[in-house]
């Protein structure tokens, strides 16, 4: 055969592509999400010249990270989230989210290593610590704003999650994360919420809510801290029941249905500031 004809011979096999590690792929898959509101498993194997097995663990993996919506025969976005971004929260009740910090500063001890996810009010957490703690504390964190915080006290070690950078909280979140995560043992978890009613803490971001549930059960006490305004507030996904908090930190002492449930789970409140007065 001559070396031309090689290009037209229907007998030569054309060189396959290689094929894409499980991160590649699982990347790829969210970005077509992104654009398209669905995806089908069948295509998404023919697209990375894999099984459809293969591509039903990406599925499955990524939907227990909160990253998509699994569905019959493939997947979706995630529904549509309707917090307002970090930036924004950071602007709202800064007292009292400043006195739920500075409490919360106080319930740590020396040489802790802390698990700290994203938000506002524990970015104020961030902000006592950097500015008047004297204790060499190790935070575990997903949040940027965190770890840039806190990261301005030398004495503070800040181990810095990897993982997809979701810029509307300011996190990475996804299976990279909880992965990391599970690396280490905590002496406590400081995760805020979306919402507290009678049923738990809730989250309404499917992949932040994924994050604050391998921080609890990777620490030995569990501390939330969130204002009174989330109280007797349900949002997306459940993160946890009442019984897997230790501790709230707070502005205002729950009344009702509400701070029944919490004594009945053992929860022990802190409040902060005025509002215990």
């Amino acid at each position: 055969m001559r070396r031309d004809d090689m290009s037209t011979n229907p007998t030569v096999a054309p060189k396959k592509r290689g094929r894409l590690r499980k991160h590649d792929r699982q990347a790829r898959i969210l970005a077509l999400l992104r654009a398209n509101p669905a995806v089908r498993i069948a295509a998404l194997a023919r697209e990375f010249d894999v099984s459809t097995e293969t591509v039903r663990r990406d599925l499955d993996e990524l939907s227990r990270a909160g990253e998509l919506s699994r569905t019959y025969g493939g997947a979706a976005r995630t529904t549509v989230r309707h917090e307002a971004a970090i930036g924004e929260r950071l602007r709202e009740r800064v007292a009292e989210r400043e006195r739920i910090g500075r409490l919360a500063a106080t319930l740590l001890r020396p040489a802790d290593v802390l698990m700290i996810d994203g938000g506002s009010t524990t970015v104020q957490l961030a902000r006592v610590l950097a500015g008047e703690t004297d204790d060499e504390l190790t935070i575990v964190t997903n949040s940027l704003d965190v770890a840039r915080t806190a990261g301005t006290n030398p004495r503070l070690r800040i181990v810095l999650c990897p993982g997809d950078y979701n810029p509307h909280e300011g996190v990475v979140t996804g299976p990279e994360t909880l992965a990391f995560l599970e690396r280490f043992h905590a002496d406590t978890a400081i995760i805020g919420a979306s919402g507290l009613n009678t049923e738990g803490v809730s989250e309404a971001h499917p992949g932040a809510a994924w994050v604050k549930r391998r921080m609890i059960a990777r620490a030995a006490r569990r501390l939330l801290v969130l204002d009174s305004s989330k109280f007797d507030t349900v949002h997306f996904e459940r993160v946890c029941t009442l019984e897997a908090v230790d501790g709230l930190v707070t502005d205002c002492r729950p009344e009702g249905p509400l701070a029944a449930a919490l004594e009945r789970a053992g929860v022990e409140i802190h409040l902060a500031g005025d509002a215990d007065r």
